[in-house]
C-alpha cells in the first residue's frame, strides 16, 4: 500500500447513511489501520521485553538483584557505594528496570526498591519462585539464533552440547527450584507405588540429567536406591558429579556422559526424563528402549512442559516461552540426531517399521501435549499411560510396563 492510499483512507468522511470510506474498504478486504497500530504496539512490547531481559541478566550477573534485596530503598549513588560499580551505569540500569516494572521508585528521594516478594523471584536462589536463571537461559538462546539461519534452510540441527555455556547453567537454575518444590513431595507420590519401591531400594535412571538437580533430589530422599544420570554435555556431568560429592550421595549416585538416545542398560524400576524427552528425535524408538530397559512392573516418568493438545490452546505465557525455547534449542537438538532407521540401532529400526506413521518419529517438540505423548508411549509398547500430576509449568506423565 502506498502512502497516498493510506492518506486517502485517513481523511475520509462519514456519509449520510453513517458509513465511511474506511468501512467500505474494510468490507471489501481493505486495510485496517487500527489493527496495524494495535499490532505494531504489541511487537514494540515484545522487543522491549527482549531488551529488558538482557538487562535482567546483567543485573543477575553483577549481583545487583541481591544487592537491592539487601539494601532496601536505595539511590543509584548508594547502590554504587555498596557494589563498587559505576554510578552512571547503575542510574540508567535502575531507571530501565523501574520502567519495565521490575523495581519501585520514590521520586521524592530518588530511591529504587526491590520489594521482598519480588526479591523471592529475582534475588533468592533457594526460593520456589526463583526465576533469575531464566535470564541466563535467554542469553544462551540469543547466542543460538544466528546458527538457526542455516538449520532452517537445511533441516540440520544443533547438538545440545555445542551451545553457549550460559544455557546449561541457566537451565539448571531455572528448573532446579521447580523440581525442589514438587519432585519429592508431589510428583513421585503421584506415581503408583513408586515411593515404597524407592524406600525399599531399586535402580533409577535419569536421562538428560544436566547438572543433576533431579537426580540428587531423589538420591537424598531415598538412600536405599541407586541412581544413575546420563547427559550428552561433559561439563554438565562434571558439575553433577561434583554436586553429588558435595551432597554426600556419591556412594549411591553416578553420572555418565552419554546421548539421550544411547544404550541405557536394563533392570530399572524407574526411568525419568525431566524436561528432556522432547529432545529425542525418534520418540517412539526412545519409548521402546525405555520399555525394554524397565524391570517388570517398572515405571517411566516424563516431566514435560504443561502444554494443551491444540496449538490454539497454548497462547499463555507457558506456551509462548516453551514454543520459543523449543524452536531455539530443543528441536534443533532433536534434529541433530540421526533420522529414524539410519543409525544402526536394530531395535529402533523394528519400532520404526511397526509404527512408521506414529507421531514423534521426527521430534515431538517442547509443546507436544499429553495426548500426543501418550500416543508415542503406547506406540513404544506401554499399555498404561496417564497424567499423574501437573503444576503451572509442568505435567508429569506416568507410563507402566
Amino acid at each position: 500500500m502506498t502512502t497516498e492510499t493510506i492518506e486517502t483512507i485517513e481523511t475520509t468522511e462519514t456519509t449520510a447513511d453513517g458509513t465511511t470510506a474506511d468501512d467500505t474498504a474494510l468490507a471489501q478486504g481493505g486495510f485496517d489501520l487500527a489493527e496495524v497500530e494495535r499490532f505494531a504496539f504489541k511487537i514494540a512490547q515484545d522487543q522491549a521485553t527482549a531488551t529488558v531481559s538482557a538487562l535482567g541478566w546483567l543485573g543477575d550477573r553483577l549481583g545487583l538483584w541481591a544487592a537491592l534485596a539487601a539494601a532496601g530503598p536505595v539511590t543509584s549513588g548508594e547502590l554504587a557505594a555498596r557494589t563498587g560499580l559505576v554510578e552512571r551505569y547503575l542510574r540508567e540500569w535502575l531507571a530501565s528496570q523501574y520502567a519495565a516494572g521490575n523495581l519501585r521508585y520514590d521520586p521524592a528521594n530518588e530511591q529504587f526498591h526491590l520489594p521482598a516478594e519480588w526479591a523471592a523471584v529475582l534475588a533468592d536462589p533457594n526460593s520456589p519462585a526463583a526465576s533469575a536463571g531464566g535470564y541466563e537461559s535467554i542469553m544462551g538462546f540469543y547466542a543460538a539464533a544466528d546458527r538457526l539461519v542455516d538449520t532452517f534452510r537445511t533441516g540440520g540441527g544443533i547438538e545440545w552440547g555445542s551451545h553457549d555455556p550460559r544455557l546449561y547453567s541457566g537451565v539448571h537454575r531455572y528448573f532446579g527450584p521447580l523440581y525442589r518444590a514438587s519432585l519429592v513431595s508431589e510428583w513421585l507420590p503421584a506415581l503408583d507405588g513408586i515411593v515404597d519401591r524407592l524406600r525399599s531400594g531399586v535402580k533409577v535412571l535419569d536421562v538428560g540429567c544436566g547438572h543433576g538437580s533431579s537426580t540428587l533430589l531423589m538420591a537424598e530422599a531415598f538412600p536405599s536406591s541407586t541412581f544413575h544420570g546420563v547427559d550428552p554435555h561433559p561439563q554438565s556431568v562434571h558439575a553433577a558429579r561434583t554436586a553429588a560429592h558435595r551432597a554426600g550421595v556419591a556412594d549411591w549416585t553416578t553420572f555418565a556422559v552419554a546421548p539421550v538416545t544411547g544404550d541405557i542398560g536394563g533392570g530399572y524400576s524407574l526411568i525419568c526424563f525431566f524436561d528432556s524427552f522432547h529432545h529425542v528425535r525418534d520418540a517412539v524408538a526412545a519409548a521402546a528402549a525405555c520399555y525394554r530397559a524397565l524391570a517388570p512392573g517398572g515405571t517411566l516418568m516424563l516431566v514435560e512442559p504443561r502444554a494443551a493438545d491444540r496449538v490454539e490452546d497454548n497462547t499463555d505465557v507457558v506456551g509462548q516461552s516453551f514454543y520459543a525455547a523449543s524452536t531455539l534449542v530443543c528441536l534443533p537438538d532433536a534434529l541433530s540426531q540421526p533420522e529414524p532407521g539410519t543409525d544402526g540401532d536394530h531395535a529402533a529400526h523394528a519400532a520404526h517399521a511397526a509404527h512408521g506413521d506414529a507421531p514423534g518419529r521426527d521430534a515431538l517438540g517442547g509443546m507436544a501435549g499429553p495426548a500426543r505423548i501418550a500416543e508415542v508411549l503406547r506406540a513404544g509398547g506401554f499399555g498404561s499411560v496417564r497424567v499423574a500430576a501437573e503444576t503451572m509449568v509442568n505435567i508429569v506423565i506416568e507410563a507402566r510396563r
